[in-house]
């Protein structure tokens, strides 16, 4: 059986447009609210988690999915 396809990961902040040598994006994950940092430079990328100023990670509420 296929898995159900979802969008676990929302983008809130986009930087650098499809023709741009770099591309960055920031990446809230819907389930964790976790934030990550992806970015792009021609073949080259990566993926990291944002984190505060005393190393813990960056987490937002995701609009709509709060609990009730």
């Amino acid at each position: 059986m296929k898995p159900e396809k979802t969008n676990r990961f929302i983008c809130t902040e986009v930087s650098g447009g499809a023709f741009d040598a770099f591309q960055a994006r920031v990446l809230v994950d819907r389930e964790t609210g976790v934030n990550y940092l992806w970015t792009a430079a021609g073949y080259a990328g990566g993926l990291t988690v944002l984190l505060n100023a005393d190393g813990t990670p960056v987490v937002t509420a995701v609009p709509g999915d709060e609990e009730e």
